[in-house]
């Protein structure tokens, strides 16, 4: 079997970002079984990254030795942000493929562009260094991943046309969000004539458990098909994307996936018009567009799980689910890490992909989950 690149290859990808775990550690026999299906059902793409903690060995034992080389393809990523100096970085790509095992990347990525990092990979000279890379057969596609707006992403793609494809943020919550700018995104790297990795099609997970409202929405029309469908679905129908990357995490969430999309059917305009009444719902929801990328997470210094405290949050603010919601809260937070404890540093607002003003909403979760709230 030999891949094949570009508009044929299959629509669904294995993000590797949200692997299952026993304890701390990745279960990697579980990710076996997913890698199993997921090749059994004619699907070859993986996506990792250099910063993935656990991530490119698991997936070395679990797919790399287990399968032939061309019958699979992998992603991963190098990220300028976690490295100190032009050597550093540089060393992220031996690194990975020592830690993968294999020989060579299929696609290759400068990870998570935006406007406060982007220069980074200029003064690291990091598009030349991939470039050599390619030019070795070490890569043999190259791309990157981008959390900025239309602006900058016409601007890179207008520098370094050699540029194969681009991984962007694109569900339909963030159709038109004026800080995801999913729409105006997509349009910008059509318009280069760049295919499209999609990343958060089912934003963090928010989409398999959307609000009521919409849940509603969708079952009107198809009782049978999970919200998270919904999702994948609405961005593999668009023009230009070469896959759309689903972090999965467990086998039932890798047999949802396949059932619908190993006969991949667009949406039909029945369908479409759904997801715009979905979309206009959303336009009033007050839940807060955290991804649970989990980057805010690292340099914390109070170690607040920021992620799991907004998941508690959504599930008042979404659904009304009050007692859940503080039951979810007093697991994420536990005493010296709470919302509270917030010391305003605001370290994780300038790592965050999605632009969110972190500081408020803990603030805000320190409001709605007083420690008496508990009892």
């Amino acid at each position: 079997m030999s891949v094949v690149y570009g508009k044929d290859t299959p629509k669904l990808g294995f993000g590797l970002m949200r692997l299952p775990k026993r304890g701390f550690a990745i279960d990697v026999e579980q990710v076996k079984t997913m890698v199993d299906l997921f090749l059994d059902a004619g699907f070859t793409y993986f996506d990792t990254a250099f910063v993935y903690p656990g991530s490119e060995p698991a997936i070395r034992k679990a797919l790399v030795e287990r399968h032939r080389r061309d019958s699979f393809t992998l992603a991963t990523k190098l990220n300028a942000r976690v490295a100190p100096t032009e050597k550093a970085a540089k060393k992220q790509f031996a690194a990975s493929l020592e830690r993968t095992g294999a020989g060579y990347f299929d696609y290759y990525l400068l990870h998570a562009l935006m406007e406060n990092n982007y220069e980074r990979y200029e003064k690291f000279r990091l598009w030349d260094f991939v470039r050599e890379q390619k030019e070795k057969g070490l890569i043999r596609n190259l791309g990157f991943s981008f959390h900025a707006g239309p602006q900058l992403l016409d601007r890179l793609l207008t520098e370094h046309p050699e540029v194969d494809f681009v991984q962007l943020q694109i569900n339909y919550a963030d159709w038109e969000n004026p800080k995801v700018t999913s729409r105006a995104n997509y349009e910008t790297a059509r318009r280069h004539g760049k295919l499209i990795t999609v990343m958060e099609p089912v934003k963090g997970g928010s989409l398999a458990n959307p609000p009521q409202e919409v849940q509603n929405v969708f079952r009107a029309i198809n009782p049978y098909m999970s919200c998270a469908s919904w999702a994948i679905r609405f961005v593999a129908s668009l023009d230009g994307i070469l896959t759309v990357l689903s972090g999965m995490s467990n086998v039932g969430q890798m047999e949802d996936n396949l059932s619908y999309m190993k006969n991949f059917r667009p949406l039909n305009e029945e369908e479409q018009e759904a997801i715009r009444q979905a979309q206009r719902i959303l336009g009033n929801s007050s839940t807060i567009p955290c991804t649970a990328c989990r980057y805010c997470v690292e340099g914390c210094p109070q170690q607040i799980r920021i992620p799991d405290i907004f998941a508690a949050m959504n599930r008042q603010l979404g659904n009304g689910q009050m007692a859940a919601a503080r039951e979810a809260y007093f697991s994420a937070a536990h005493e010296g890490h709470r919302a509270a404890d917030c010391v305003e540093c605001r370290q994780c607002e300038n790592v965050c992909p999605q632009h969110l003003p972190i500081t408020d909403y803990l603030k805000t979760a320190a409001e709605m989950f007083p420690a008496k709230s508990r009892e």
